[in-house]
């Protein structure tokens, strides 16, 4: 592009924003104007260097300016894509639009076998160009640069409410005829008041022709070489679609078991993750970035001491995959025996199954100091022909706590209360959550059975196991609360994410049968910081505490509501009967009945007569980049910081706190400042109404001694918690890489 002169007035366009920005001195930028030299500047580039002086402006007193910022690269989109439609003026000719993508080979030509021209012109009616106005600079910015859609060449096409639109067409693609439309406005509404966000696949892909529209996946690793290299193959398809993926090792033998009576021979997991690791760096998400995979294994398996030591930066690189993140799955009995400083053993699972004649893996404690775990685990403990490993509980606490101050991991999942809250445990078992520790739903090995030759063609027959798949999306608690939409909105974004799961095209099938026998969907939150600063409550408090019990109560209630109104509407999942949901004890375990603010006994009574469409409903994902697009904070998450920057190629772009005021300057604390045994408090309140997990981070100081981190450990695991994401510590900031797929 060659220099052209600004024949926009660009003096004359600010000071026309003035009455759109009243609290701001935009005449600070029309001054500095004449010093930037446009007239030497391509017009983008012009754009930008007023972008970079209204950035400039940005401080913890003037956070406005982001708005301005975005405005200017908001007329710069249109412009661009005006040139690019042929057109003059920003969301005209929607269907000329759509057309012209399906050529380009971008959008799925399935959109025009779903809709008629006449129905998205009536769309096109209720798009809602101001809608465009909600975003600050950094989150208009995520959008156009990562999930607009643009032809091959990179050139924009589709403008922000017109994403909106395309994902809410999509996802109520199938819904009856007469009701459609409506569903489709209801949808766009939710997104386009940015009252939700839907997770990363779904905002990326939904109606383009490449690309699944799920988060994240487990699986299931059998022992067996059939079942490894299966399950690589499953894993490399998945990731090359954008998918996050938890992979459970605990089945598979440890080092020096036998193979074939042959003893001493396995290598153990180390091989296996190893071929893993190769494969998330080679296969990557679309293009974008690495693949991610979490790998779990139980802290009483053998090969615990190198899966631990398998992302420290020193000792033996031939041990060690750095792209691999680690969760390990921990019983009660092991929590107990760290707190008392008693011993514990370590055993091989395949040993385990030929001399016990059952997997130590496959049983949980029913009640808390009780169960069929503790039982079975005594009872290898005391076999004499079984062998084992003694070692002190807390030597393996340390090597834990150690992994987590250089490295952010392991995650810690509590399989005992993850699997007793278990709504579906007739119809399985839970080994591990993914990659961002949020989910907790039945798992089993895909196991081949045969392989023959039939008419010239090889034929492979398969019982397939439980591949988990989860299908995400979030509240934004910072707008949709002090708006007052819930109970309209969470009935739109429960149909919205089962919806996913027909519209869905995962390329591994029994994670599609998974999907259509369980249901299961995450529907989660953010901007719970952003929240708790707009009520002016502070984090480390009572009213805290109660807050989040009304809010997340009146979630998991409309949420169930919900999911039991389509059932009525759809039918239930295939797995309902004999589920906590049938019986009642969902309710029951959780203590609901006892509440009398909510008729949950009513709910209780609606859920048996009608149904659940789902089985899982609830997950709190981290979704840190679409709390960017949103507005608003991450997660369940405190702020790092009031004003940070966020690091781009060529520049850095100011972020501050949302709605960032002197009134709610200090309810913004710092993560590391926080006494995390209140974060702890909070969660364990959220996780009564969260049937699911959540991404749950611990902030700690690098200064921290084992004591005090040993103490968060010990009270996440008594007061509830199922599983705890990353350890954050001052020391290894910015090693952390959150699954992008599960931002929702």
């Amino acid at each position: 592009m060659t220099a052209i002169t600004y024949k926009k007035n660009w003096t004359d366009h600010i000071n026309n924003l003035q009455q759109a920005f009243p609290t701001l001195e935009l005449g600070r930028i029309v001054e500095k104007i004449p010093e930037l030299g446009l007239s030497e500047m391509t017009e983008s580039e012009q754009v930008k260097a007023l972008i970079l002086e209204c950035l400039s402006e940005m401080d913890e007193t003037e956070p406005d300016w982001t708005y301005l910022a975005s405005r200017l690269h908001l007329n710069q989109l249109y412009e661009t894509s005006l040139k690019n439609r042929g057109q003059e003026k920003p969301y005209e000719n929607f269907f000329h639009l759509i057309e012209t993508l399906i050529e380009e080979d971008i959008y799925t030509p399935k959109i025009l076998t779903y809709y008629e021209k006449h129905e998205i012109k009536q769309l096109e009616t209720a798009i809602v160009p101001e809608r465009d106005h909600l975003f600050t600079y950094i989150g208009l910015k995520t959008l156009s640069d990562r999930y607009l859609a643009s032809s091959k060449s990179k050139e924009t096409f589709e403008l922000p409410q017109e994403r909106f639109m395309i994902i809410a067409m999509m996802l109520m693609a199938q819904e009856e005829k007469s009701h459609r439309l409506q569903r489709v406005q209801e949808a766009y509404w939710a997104l386009s008041h940015l009252y939700m966000t839907v997770a990363t696949p779904t905002l990326a892909n939904a109606g383009k022709r490449y690309g699944q529209l799920s988060s994240c996946f487990i699986d299931t690793i059998d022992d067996s070489l059939q079942s490894i290299y299966d399950s690589n193959t499953d894993i490399a398809n998945l990731s090359k679609h954008g998918g996050g993926i938890g992979v459970y090792l605990g089945k598979i033998r440890s080092r020096g078991s036998d193979i074939r009576g042959f003893k001493g021979v396995s290598s153990g997991v180390l091989p296996w993750m190893k071929q893993l690791n190769n494969t998330a760096v080679s296969v990557d998400q679309l293009g974008q970035r690495q693949g991610a995979v979490a790998v779990y294994l139980d802290v009483w398996h053998k090969d615990i001491f190198p899966f631990l030591d398998s992302r420290l930066n020193n000792g033996d690189e031939r041990q060690r995959t750095h792209d691999l993140f680690t969760g390990v799955s921990i019983p009660d009995l092991f929590m107990e025996a760290v707190e008392n400083r008693e011993h514990w053993y370590l055993f091989d699972p395949h040993e385990v199954r030929h001399v016990m004649g059952f997997s130590l893996e496959d049983s949980f404690d029913e009640k808390r100091g009780e169960g069929s775990f503790r039982n079975k685990y005594m009872a290898c403990v005391e076999h004499p022909e079984l062998s084992k490993e003694k070692v002190p509980a807390i030597d393996i606490m340390k090597r834990i706590m150690v992994g987590q101050l250089e490295t952010g991991t392991p995650y810690m999942f509590y399989r005992d209360e993850v699997n007793r809250m278990n709504p579906n445990n007739h119809a399985g078992m839970i080994y591990c959550s993914n990659l961002c520790t949020e989910i907790t739903q039945n798992q089993r090995p895909t196991i081949q059975e045969e392989q023959y030759v039939e008419d010239g063609k090889i034929i492979s027959v398969k019982s397939p196991g439980d591949f988990v798949v989860c299908n995400l999306s979030s509240i934004n608690l910072g707008r949709a609360i002090p708006e007052g939409v819930l109970k309209k909105l969470i009935p739109i974004q429960v149909r919205m994410l089962d919806n996913v799961i027909d519209q869905n095209t995962i390329p591994v099938l029994q994670a599609q049968l998974t999907n259509r026998n369980y249901r299961g969907i995450g529907l989660g939150t953010f901007g719970w910081a952003h929240l708790l600063a707009k009520k002016k409550i502070a984090w480390e408090s009572e009213q805290a505490l109660d807050y989040v019990h009304e809010v997340y109560k009146a979630i998991a209630y409309y949420t169930i509501e919900a999911s039991s109104d389509l059932a009525r509407e759809k039918g239930s999942y295939p797995l309902f009967e004999g589920s906590d949901w049938e019986t009642g004890d969902f309710f029951e375990k959780r203590s609901y009945n006892k509440e009398g603010t909510w008729n949950w006994k009513s709910l209780q009574v609606k859920v048996k007569k009608q149904g659940m469409r789902n089985g899982y409903l609830l997950a709190v994902a981290p979704n840190s980049s679409t709390s960017l697009i949103a507005g608003s904070t991450a997660s369940i998450d405190p702020i790092f910081k009031k004003f940070y920057s966020e690091e781009k190629k060529d520049y850095k772009i100011p972020v501050t706190a949302p709605d960032l005021t002197p009134e709610t300057y200090w309810y913004y604390k710092s993560a590391y400042d926080i006494d995390q045994h209140w974060s702890i408090k909070q969660n364990a309140i959220r996780q009564k109404y969260v049937d699911q997990s959540i991404s749950f981070n611990l902030y700690v100081r690098n200064t921290i001694h084992a004591k005090e981190l040993l103490a968060l450990h010990i009270d996440a695991w008594k007061q509830g918690l199922k599983t705890t994401y990353y350890t954050r510590s001052t020391s290894s900031q910015g090693e952390y890489d959150d699954c992008e797929s599960c931002s929702s």
